[in-house]
């Protein structure tokens, strides 16, 4: 009896063992797969994405056009989940320390300074772009934005989802002759103050106003961009800081204050507090004048300084239940035909990260022929204001050095 129950012991011993080497290699097991392989084992399977979910237009794309066509295409259940990724690169941490090998996340929206922590942390499944199909076929290798993110070496690790740039919208019908640069925006608040504020540089279209203010207040000196470390600038900022030290009374609500979000600034513009916005994707105002939120004769315009151009992407963590789905996903994602519904204004209205000549006759002609709107910009005109984003390091720097300087003064 005894040598049937130390058999049974054994056998089941080997069995939970091999449970959990199945379990903790999982995620890194798909790396090794070819595509056809990839395909047959996400067919029909559940993909969590994990991303911000403060723009409705970006919400409406995921769940009306992206969930529908893979789930026609591939028989995948994509669930969208609301978060905002620092909140989801705390919950891979917290995963991680407790040695969690099969998350719940299976893709997340990612880049700057939030890819640098995740790869730094080793939250990331691996390199696995090189993988997708149409990351090979559609989009240029030799482009910087796919070998770094602001200032991270990318090594593989998220997929290009989409470009955009910032800019800034106004109310025409306040606003005849929007301010240019600096010291014209500087003048236009001091002769009309409460009408313009900016968003806590915690928020990332907050933060990206005040590196447009540091970019030119430093001559846009190229360290900004090579030099991770922004010690630098020690006896070199005294410009930056006095520039926002001055507009900070006549800003709304004195300075004492400000939007948490870009959200709440787009309220605060929305209503008539303020007269202007800003953010990321150049599109992204057209599609709020049609559905009523901002007010008709709203138009955009970058500063003289330039438009800072930024790239966003896909990336897969190290535990993912489902990196066969994650990758097919995000392969789709690519699809010429899902980055010509994303940069269509009254789905996303962002910019694709697919090389326009080598897509398929048939999207070129469509792409050539999509009205993005009026109040977007010209691609022309966004290409000649290019300025390539900031090391991520710089962001952070904003923010702790915003607080001593700006709001306990």
């Amino acid at each position: 009896m005894i040598h049937k129950v130390m058999a049974l012991i054994t056998v089941l011993t080997f069995f939970l063992t091999a449970c959990n080497t199945s379990e903790e290699g999982h995620s890194s097991d798909a790396l090794e797969k070819d595509w056809d392989q990839v395909v047959k084992d996400a067919e029909g399977s559940t993909v969590n994405l994990f991303m911000w979910g403060g723009d409705n237009g970006v919400n409406r794309y995921i769940d009306e056009w992206v969930a529908p066509k893979l789930k026609e295409k591939h028989h995948i259940t994509l669930k969208r989940h609301p978060m905002d990724t620092n909140d989801f690169i705390h919950k891979l941490q917290t995963e991680k320390k407790a040695g969690k090998e099969k998350g719940t996340i299976d893709v997340i929206w990612i880049n700057g300074e939030n890819f640098k922590n995740a790869k730094e942390n080793k939250l990331l499944l691996g390199s696995f772009v090189s993988k997708l199909p149409n990351f090979t076929k559609y989009i240029d290798s030799d482009k910087n934005f796919t070998k770094s993110d602001m200032g991270t070496e990318i090594e593989g690790m998220e997929a290009p989802w989409g470009k955009v740039q910032f800019v800034i919208w106004y109310d025409s019908e306040k606003v005849q002759s929007p301010p240019e640069n600096l010291d014209e925006l500087s003048t236009f608040i001091k002769k009309n103050p409460g009408t313009f504020t900016y968003p806590n540089p915690k928020d990332f279209s907050g933060n990206a106003f005040l590196r447009h203010v540091l970019y030119e207040k430093t001559g846009k000196n190229p360290k900004l961009n090579e030099n991770a470390d922004p010690s630098w600038l020690e006896g070199e900022d005294e410009a930056f800081w006095s520039y926002l030290k001055d507009i900070t009374p006549q800003l709304w609500r004195s300075g004492k204050t400000y939007p948490e979000s870009l959200s709440q600034l787009d309220q605060l513009y929305s209503k008539g507090e303020v007269w202007f916005t800003f953010g990321f994707n150049e599109a992204r105002g057209e599609g709020l004048i049609k559905e009523g939120v901002f007010p008709p004769f709203t138009k955009s315009y970058v500063l003289d300084i330039g438009s800072i151009g930024n790239t966003h992407y896909l990336s897969i963590p190290f535990n993912s239940s489902n990196p066969e789905g994650a990758m097919l996903a995000i392969n789709f994602m690519e699809s010429p035909e899902a980055q010509l519904a994303k940069i269509d204004p009254s789905m996303w209205g962002e910019g694709m990260v697919l090389e326009s000549n080598r897509l398929p006759k048939d999207i070129q002609s469509e792409l050539k022929s999509l009205d993005r709107g009026d109040a977007v910009l010209s691609t022309k005109k966004l290409e000649e204001a290019y300025l390539p984003e900031l090391n991520s390091s710089y962001i952070d720097w904003i923010k702790e050095q915003w607080l001593h300087e700006v709001v306990q003064k």
